[in-house]
């Protein structure tokens, strides 16, 4: 019998750590949304079991009921803490710390909100006033250099990427709506099969219903999304990894060549160090490499030689078979 209370204890405990894990910030999560997280986790409790764990855990931590209309929403408290990171190193802290540093330049604060929680457990282990200057020092000393013209993040609404990354996550369709550049909005349902940051945006690459080739959307001009709880099989035939490979995010089409040019010993001499392929040759003539290797034919490729000006000159390419 005590072996059984304890066991019960137990599992109390497990359940109170897993919902508050769950327990979002700066928006809602019903109960009945909580409680189809954990059994999809295997967790088998009822509804009601989530419903009173909930109240009992809204007492006793910074917890926001909102209790206006059913169901009733739960999320924690602006500045709550949230659910810390016990026992974190001096080395997780400053990591936390720096990724901190490398995100908020590139994350909607809607997206890094969520992570506010560990970032302040970081924080506070590196607090000078805990007798961590010398780490507190070391943020100061490390940085992040953009390679290109720095940009801000466009907006992206919360409920947006809430929807997408939970659809992504479960496989499940997701209906949207989508706003393309000087067009009407578009609702459609498309299967999530990947999601990507370039520069400051973030990008879904999915499958539209009805069609066979995967396309990119932009998650700041989805004036809405909402996923259906429809699973989908993943196509076999997809890999992202090999999607981005291709091109498809430079504004191409997979098609690979062998491309050699000619640039200055000025504005090329990055590429000795950081080549455009792994079997890239160089040659080195009086003022200028001539430079040969295999790439991707994309608008990115395009452009990036155009940067170059007068300094790349004699560009050549030619086909070679696709991979397979």
């Amino acid at each position: 019998m005590a072996s059984n209370a304890r066991q019960s204890a137990l599992d109390t405990v497990v359940l109170a750590l897993e919902l508050l894990k769950r327990i979002p910030r700066g928006r809602k999560i019903t109960a009945s949304e909580l409680h189809q997280q954990l059994q999809s986790q295997g967790f088998e409790r009822d509804l009601r079991s989530i419903q009173r764990q909930l109240e009992a855990l809204s007492t006793r931590f910074e917890i926001e009921r909102d209790d206006r209309s059913k169901p009733y929403g739960y999320s924690w408290k602006t500045r709550a803490p949230g659910l810390s990171l016990p026992g974190l190193s001096t080395q997780e802290s400053l990591l936390l710390a720096l990724a901190q540093q490398q995100l908020a330049p590139l994350l909607p604060a809607s997206v890094s909100k969520s992570l506010d929680g560990y970032f302040k457990t970081a924080r506070a282990n590196i607090d000078p006033r805990a007798g961590r200057a010398r780490d507190a020092d070391w943020l100061a000393k490390v940085r992040v250099v953009s390679q290109t013209q720095p940009l801000l993040p466009p907006s992206i609404r919360p409920e947006v990427f809430e929807a997408v990354s939970d659809a992504l996550y479960r496989d499940e369709w997701l209906e949207i709506v989508y706003t393309r550049p000087r067009s009407k909005p578009r609702p459609s349902r498309v299967m999530p099969l990947g999601l990507c940051q370039q520069g400051p945006r973030l990008f879904l690459v999915c499958q539209f219903d009805g069609f066979s080739d995967y396309r990119i959307v932009a998650l700041h001009r989805m004036q809405s999304a909402k996923s259906t709880g429809l699973r989908f099989e993943r196509p076999v035939d997809f890999n992202l990894d090999r999607y981005i490979a291709d091109g498809k995010f430079g504004f191409g089409e997979g098609k690979r060549v062998r491309m050699t040019f000619c640039i200055t010993k000025a504005a090329g001499e990055h590429l000795l160090e950081t080549p455009l392929s792994t079997d890239q040759t160089v040659e080195e003539l009086d003022e200028h490499y001539r430079i040969s290797a295999t790439v991707v034919e994309s608008g990115q490729l395009t452009w990036w030689l155009r940067g170059f000006g007068d300094a790349a000159t004699a560009i050549k390419t030619e086909p070679i078979e696709h991979r397979s």
